[in-house]
This record gives C-alpha cells, sequence and structure tokens, in this order.
C-alpha cells in the first residue's frame, strides 16, 4: 500500500509540474494564435515524441521527458519571409506574446493559492496575540496586543510576510551580559523545569496544561518584563515555587535553583522591528528571535535557525478573507522570491543552497515524506501543491528577468526596438540569446551536479 501511495504522489508531483509549464506555454501559444502568429509545434515535454497529431499549421506534441515544454513559432529564432512569422508582428503583439507566458504563471500561483487557502483551517494576522513562554522576542521589546508593520525595512501585510520576514534575519553576536539575555534564561529555565515536571512524573493532560495556563506563562510574561537580572531571578525562583506547589510533586531532597551562566557569546538573529502599539507606530530597535539549532549536525556545524516565538491573533475564515488570502499570499510568494534573487546578489545565500531540477525533485520528496508522516494522504498532496505555488510563482519571476534567452532578455531587445523605432540587428540578438542560453545550460548542469553530489554525500540542506 505505501508503494502505491508514493507513486501517486510521484505522478501528482508530475502532474502539477507539467501543468505548470504548460499553462506557461499555452500563455505564449493563445497569445501568438490570437495575434496571427504562425505556431508550429506546442509541444508538452521534451526528448523524443511520444505522441502527436496535427491541426491545421500546428504539430501538437506529447514527448518523453516530462521536464518542460515549449512553443515553436514560425520566425522566432531566425529571419523568415513568412508574414505571419514572430518577427514580422506588430512589436505590441511580440511584447504581449512574450509577457503572457509570466502572466499565465501567476494565474495558476493564483489557482494553487486559492485551492490552498480553502483548506487551511485559520488565517493568522500579524498583531501578537501571545508569546511562548521562554520567547526571546518579548525579552527583548515585542508586547502582546502589538502590531507589527515591517522587520529590518521589510513590510509586512500578512502572517506569511511575517514568517518569511524572520526566516532571512541576518544573526550576529549580541551582548552575553545584557539584561535581554538573562530574562530569555530565568524564562528558559522555567520553561525547562516545567517540561521535566510533566514528563518525570507523567503529569496529565489536565495538570500540565493547568501549570502552563496558571503558573508558566503568567510568570513567563512577568519574567519578560522584569525591570533588573535580580528581579528576573526572583520571579524565576518563585515560578518554580509554584510548579511544583500546583503540581503537587515534591522537591528532590537536593534540589537547588538552577543558577544563570554568563556565556561568552551569544548568537541571536535580531531585527529592528515597527510596530502599532497604542494607536501609534513605534521602532524597536535590535529584537532578538528565537535562534536554535535544528539538531545536532547542525550544532557540530554551527547552523543556528530561527523561528517565530509567539502567536498571531486569528483572523475569521469567510468568502472575503479567503479571497483576501489568495491574492496576497500569492503577491507574497513574487515578494520573497525576488528578496531572495536579490539576497542571492548580495551574497546572503551561498552555491551550496541553490537548487535545480534534481534538488526541486528532492524538496518535493522530503515534503511529500513529511506530509505522510504527520497527517496522511491529505496533508502530502497539500504540501506538494504548497511548493508547487512557489515554482509557478517562481518561474514567473526568474523568466522575466532581463537575461538573454529568457523571455525578460527578449522583452528587453523589444523595448529598445520600440524606443527607437528600429530593431536590433537580428544576428545580433540571435548571437546573444544563444550566449545566453548556453550560460544557463551550463549554469543548471553545475548546479544539477552539485545537487547530486550533496544527495550522494547526505550535505542536501534540509526543509
Amino acid at each position: 500500500m505505501q508503494i502505491l501511495i508514493t507513486i501517486a504522489l510521484i505522478i501528482i508531483g508530475v502532474l502539477l509540474f507539467e501543468f505548470i509549464i504548460f499553462a506557461h506555454e499555452f500563455g505564449h501559444f493563445i497569445t501568438a494564435k490570437r495575434s496571427g502568429v504562425q505556431v508550429n509545434e506546442f509541444a508538452l515535454g521534451m526528448g523524443p515524441k511520444i505522441f502527436g497529431f496535427k491541426k491545421g499549421e500546428t504539430q501538437y506534441s506529447l514527448r518523453l521527458f516530462p521536464v518542460g515544454g515549449y512553443c515553436s513559432m514560425e520566425g522566432e529564432d531566425e529571419e523568415s519571409d513568412n508574414p505571419r512569422a514572430f518577427v514580422n508582428a506588430k512589436i505590441w503583439k511580440r511584447m504581449i506574446i512574450i509577457v503572457a507566458g509570466a502572466f499565465m504563471n501567476f494565474v495558476v500561483g493564483l489557482l494553487f493559492v486559492f485551492i490552498l487557502t480553502l483548506f487551511t483551517p485559520q488565517f493568522g494576522t500579524t498583531t501578537i496575540d501571545q508569546f511562548a513562554p521562554n520567547a526571546a522576542s518579548a525579552c527583548s521589546g515585542l508586547q502582546e496586543g502589538d502590531k507589527i508593520l515591517s522587520i529590518d525595512g521589510y513590510n509586512i501585510f500578512n502572517a506569511k510576510d511575517l514568517q518569511f520576514a524572520i526566516q532571512t534575519l541576518n544573526y550576529k553576536n549580541v551582548d552575553p551580559k545584557s539584561l535581554e539575555i538573562y530574562r530569555e534564561d530565568c524564562a528558559q529555565k522555567l520553561t525547562v523545569t516545567y517540561s521535566s515536571l510533566v514528563n518525570d512524573n507523567k503529569l496529565s493532560d489536565e495538570k500540565s496544561t493547568e501549570l502552563y495556563k496558571n503558573v508558566l506563562a503568567p510568570v513567563s510574561q512577568k519574567i519578560n518584563a522584569s525591570g533588573t537580572k535580580d528581579e528576573a531571578y526572583s520571579l524565576m525562583k518563585s515560578g518554580i515555587d509554584q510548579l511544583y506547589k500546583v503540581s503537587a510533586v515534591s522537591k528532590p531532597k537536593d534540589f537547588k535553583y538552577p543558577e544563570i551562566e554568563v556565556k561568552d557569546e551569544r548568537i541571536r538573529y535580531t531585527g529592528d522591528v515597527r510596530v502599532v502599539r497604542g494607536g501609534a507606530e513605534t521602532e524597536l530597535k535590535d529584537v532578538h528571535f528565537y535562534t536554535y539549532y535544528k539538531d545536532d549536525n547542525a550544532k557540530k556545524e554551527q547552523k543556528y535557525s530561527v523561528m517565530m516565538d509567539f502567536y498571531v491573533t486569528p483572523k475569521e475564515k469567510n468568502f472575503g478573507t479567503i479571497m483576501e488570502e489568495t491574492f496576497t499570499g500569492t503577491l507574497t510568494m513574487a515578494r520573497s522570491v525576488w528578496k531572495s534573487l536579490v539576497m542571492l546578489v548580495q551574497g546572503r545565500f551561498s552555491f551550496n543552497e541553490l537548487s535545480g531540477p534534481v534538488g526541486i525533485t528532492k524538496a518535493v520528496e522530503t515534503v511529500a515524506a513529511d506530509g505522510l508522516e504527520n497527517g496522511g494522504f491529505g496533508i502530502a498532496v497539500f504540501n506538494i501543491l504548497s511548493i508547487m505555488a512557489l515554482i509557478t510563482v517562481n518561474l514567473g519571476i526568474v523568466n522575466m528577468l532581463p537575461f538573454p534567452a529568457l523571455d525578460g532578455g527578449r522583452f528587453v531587445f523589444l523595448l529598445i526596438e520600440a524606443i527607437f523605432r528600429k530593431p536590433i540587428p537580428r544576428k545580433v540578438e540571435y548571437i546573444v540569446n544563444g550566449a545566453g542560453l548556453a550560460i544557463l545550460l551550463l549554469f543548471m548542469a553545475v548546479v544539477s551536479v552539485k545537487d547530486v553530489f550533496q544527495l550522494i554525500t547526505g550535505t542536501f540542506p534540509t526543509m
């Protein structure tokens, strides 16, 4: 049964990917047809032809390898005397044909996000509802009720923007003797005591919930707002006493209150956060966010991760909010892709973090397996669709970058032609596009070899 489920997920992933390619090429195809441009072949897949037929002037083909597709237009990459050739069409028609592929990618992205939104149980806002007991952000400035407007200048419009902004923060070594760090440590010691009491004594869900609501959460909140280190430590000790008292568990005979160790280095993801508090905008400098190691490997390699350490106020789910989340969610994906490209140019991402087709396949496999393990077949499909939504938006943006051989590069040539009312010599355009295509193919080959090496050596980046 497990094999059949895996095969079904692979088929779903391949079909969704091919649907993305189909939509992109269909954008070129339908606008070319409507513009009177002759389309010689419309193909789904690459390599040897499996199946095909000809209708009118166009050959329709299904090819062996489900890794792409193309819409071959007369006179697209060569001179042609045919009056219906792409090269002879009016410039505004050629512009529409070029951008139509990327436009269809965004349409598919909207469709995928709409489906995902329908099956999302609830939506979040950008207003902080409550903090985790050991929240670093609560110890360094954020408060319940704050509506977050931006983090390090990145404007926040929805909960997904908030997650992306936190995930892309920079980390640094903060003052290990600061009050903020001391608060964090006191709250962390209290949280560890709570966890030990619950787990070691096998307390019931009712009792652990009582401890959390009546002791851990309120005492942690006081620690987060404490004005001195002595106050924070006293609150921690008082909280530990209350945990033992409410749980009705006796303290060990050799019990000692935990000591707060001062370390030479404290790494924290930090950012300047602009919030609305009490009706007025406030800028909070160097807010810390929960910084941790994902696993022992990450600890060994000193690779830090960051996560939200607070919960946001939920938003009612209705037709209006579904449509709002669909459009803002798609825009958030587009912004995150663009921001990631900028960060790549800035050197924020290394070459090892780039992925080609092999890496994308691995990512899909990872999220599908995670979905099967944690929620079953439906969650696995949901996770695959989430990846595909990001891929289609990514494809739309990357394809419109002003690089030769990409649609964006072709559009730049058309802009130059429109401005100067004279086309760039076709020979020059073909040479530039050919060189651009060669560079892209070489880059993809190098990235793919890197992906395969990482998979073989077990060094492929985790999701």
